[in-house]
């Protein structure tokens, strides 16, 4: 799994777990239990139980579910006048007796639920002080979990000689943080996971913007750095409290780890090795670098060389350009070396021959690059153009001018000359560029990135493009939606949902290409047989290939749906048929019309006019590119007009849904999105627009003082 942590090595051996979950958890804003997350928690951990891992739940919550229900049942024996008399606060220890009550009631049902037996054991600060307490603990709990009994475990406040349960800190532990910690210890737990209601440990308060989040904790480092915000909202220590556990813990030989109890499946991941939250251990000094990655910093850094390179002239980045383009073929035998060692690791790990396909970077895919940015390089300058001039009054000229969009974040997978294309457009529009390749293309990437920003000169800062190289990497850019102003996912529909729903970022982009091609009956046919063997076979791996052939039913008796059969066979496509085709070509039905093959391999399928075509594109197209083809103006015109695509051709091949072939130099991607840009996205598609308003002292002064003229301009 690319997102593990090697830090996290030790979690192979780990056996014995004890899970803490904090009040926020276990309640919501109301104080109510939060019955879905505690449902979720539990089925987590008869995952865990199931696996053989022995579990032992610290859970708080009682005190604060105990107040919420004895001030209803307050409010309902209160009467009117008892309303109007100052309200004294309830009695914590009562609220604890009637709290856990209810809390362990419902653990009970849950557990009950999913085949799982739970205990409860209730302790206080002074049974701690019993050796013969601590013998029997231990023998008990040896019972309840060779029986996979779930203990649950919780500070017995309603008897607890502490005055004030939330304010006293004496005694051997404090509350349910430093209670679950002293139980790792006495219990000799393999790890302590404590459940809270952010991330991890954060440098700063979650809420600040600047704080980032600490993936493993280093007490020399990190002890004096950070500021912590607010206590929890409800129970009594919040992150400090689980902090002082967790060092206390870890300094004891009991790795700790931090992380959210909202995520689904948290503790799972944890236990896969996955990189989030925060860790705490006794040797993290020794694994850890001094100076931990921040992609805060990646991204501003990005930021502030993408206003130095917009302060250049047109000239200035154009030579930029040129530069890179001379390194790419200056260097084309390193890039070749570095790009041959990954095609020969893909195809040792087995991957698809498509995948395989789309990582070669042959002598005339690089020079055709450093074409590609050269004609990127001679284009017009997009920046600072005058799009729109107005007269608002005599001396009040308003300009709308095209403008840099600022710092983009661009996610692909297997392409590594997807990284040139971007970089030379980034840098046209004047762009910061922060770039996350696939693991597959990892030394391609890496060596086209090293060329790229060698060029790049230091009055622009090479920082100008970042290269992740972790996926860990990626949620924490996608929080920065104060520095990175649009992500372009490149990749499978997988990538493309995770990505939409993990940011408030713009996202631009495509999940799917499945593209059509549809054959009218008055479609010169040669022509129509040049045009699919071309949209299927010219690259079968691109995102334009063609998908699925539907063809006019007509052409059935004509002959000519045999004819392009054979020719498809010919080629070495592989058939598959929807629901007529499927038995009158006896051809294997296809698993699904809503489906992208990037390979030899489409889906046929008969239709019974263009607007049977049109339907089915509509329902089972992705919006992506499709191509009618028909000598009959009238068919063609209807279906240009109805196939809601981002590209639309008549009378040609799918393929030519690129950037490069219509002629914008490059592409970072081909959006399918309706909102800022559609289809191939070149660099106008990596600009937004500002007003420039230049007077001569003029004020409003309530409309006042000034006379309206709002007349257009020339530009």
């Amino acid at each position: 799994m690319e997102n593990t942590d090697p830090c996290r090595h030790f979690l192979k051996d780990v056996k014995r777990i004890i899970i803490k979950v904090g009040t926020a958890v276990v309640t919501r804003q109301d104080g109510r239990l939060a019955v879905g997350k505690l449902g979720a928690l539990c089925e987590q951990i008869k995952e865990l139980n199931s696996l053989g891992y022995e579990i032992i739940l610290v859970s708080s919550g009682a005190v604060g579910l105990g107040r919420q229900r004895l001030r209803y049942r307050k409010l309902i024996n209160s009467s009117f006048a008892d309303l109007q008399k100052p309200q004294v606060e309830l009695d914590g220890k009562a609220c604890a007796a009637v709290g856990q009550n209810s809390l362990m009631a419902l653990y009970d049902v849950l557990f009950s639920q999913l085949d799982v037996t739970s205990a409860q054991l209730l302790v206080t600060d002074n049974d701690f002080r019993d050796k013969d307490f601590r013998m029997q603990l231990s023998e008990t709990m040896k019972s309840l979990l060779a029986l996979k009994v779930i203990p649950i475990f919780n500070e017995n406040d309603a008897v607890s000689t502490r005055k004030a349960p939330y304010e006293d800190s004496s005694g051997i532990f404090w509350d349910n943080d430093s209670l679950s910690a002293l139980l790792a210890l006495e219990l000799k737990a393999d790890l302590l996971i404590l459940l809270s209601d952010v991330e991890g440990l954060y440098s700063g308060p979650p809420s600040d913007p600047r704080s980032k989040l600490i993936h493993t904790y280093i007490k020399e480092k990190h002890q004096s750095e950070i500021t912590f915000g607010d206590k929890s909202r409800v129970g009594r220590g919040g992150m400090t409290a689980k902090v002082k556990a967790s060092i206390h813990a870890a300094e004891a030989g009991i790795p700790v780890i931090i992380t959210s109890g909202y995520a689904a499946e948290n503790i799972i991941k944890v236990l896969q090795g996955q990189r989030i939250g925060t860790l705490f251990h006794k040797d993290a000094h020794k694994w850890a670098p001094v100076r931990e990655v921040d992609a805060r910093e990646v991204a501003v850094a990005a930021r502030d060389c993408s206003r130095r390179l917009q302060a250049l002239s047109s000239e200035e980045r154009k030579q930029i350009l040129l530069k890179i383009a001379d390194a790419l073929e200056a260097h084309q035998n390193e890039i070749r070396i570095e790009n041959e060692a990954d095609v020969a690791d893909a195809k040792e790990a087995g991957y698809e021959k498509s995948l395989v396909a789309r990582l070669v970077l042959k002598n005339e895919k690089l020079a055709s690059l450093a074409n590609n940015i050269r004609i990127i390089a001679n284009m017009e300058d997009p920046i600072g153009r005058v799009l729109k001039r107005t007269e608002l009054a005599e001396g009040l000229i308003l300009e709308k001018t095209s403008s840099s969009l600022g710092v983009l974040f661009i996610v692909f997978e297997s392409r590594p000359d997807a990284l040139v294309q971007i970089a030379s457009l980034a840098i046209r529009s004047g762009n910061g560029l922060l770039l996350k390749g696939g693991k597959e293309a990892k030394r391609s990437n890496a060596i086209l990135h090293k060329v790229i920003t060698e060029a790049i000169p230091e009055i622009v800062g090479s920082k100008l493009i970042g290269l992740v190289t972790s996926r860990a990497e990626i949620p924490e850019l996608l929080k920065l939606d104060d520095v990175i102003d649009l992500v372009i996912p490149r990749g499978s529909n997988k990538l493309v949902t995770q990505i939409k729903s993990s940011t408030k970022i713009p996202v631009l982009g495509h999940a799917d290409g499945i593209c059509h091609v549809y054959v009218d009956k008055s479609a010169d046919l040669e022509m129509a047989r040049r045009i699919v063997l071309d949209a299927k076979i010219d690259y079968p791996a691109g995102c334009n290939a063609m998908e699925t052939l539907l063809v006019h039913k007509d052409l059935v008796e004509k002959g000519w749906l045999n004819s392009i059969i054979i020719d498809l066979r010919t080629e070495g496509v592989t058939l598959y048929g929807g629901p007529k085709a499927s038995p009158l070509l006896n051809i294997p039905m296809a698993r699904m019309l809503h489906h992208e093959y990037n390979s030899l391999a489409c889906t046929v399928e008969i239709v019974d006019d263009v607007y049977a075509a049109i339907d089915h594109i509509n329902l089972y197209g992705s919006a992506h590119t499709d191509s009618v083809v028909a000598e009959d103006h009238e068919v063609a015109n209807v279906f240009l007009r109805q196939v809601d695509s981002a590209a639309v051709f008549h009378n040609a091949s799918t393929r030519f849904s690129d950037g490069a072939r219509f002629g914008l130099g490059a592409e970072v991607g081909i959006s399918t999105s309706r909102i800022h840009a559609r289809g191939p996205v070149g660099v106008d598609g990596l600009l937004t627009t500002r007003w420039i308003l230049k007077g001569s002292g003029q004020i409003v002064d309530g409309d006042k003082a000034v006379n309206y003229t709002h007349r257009d301009l020339s530009i």
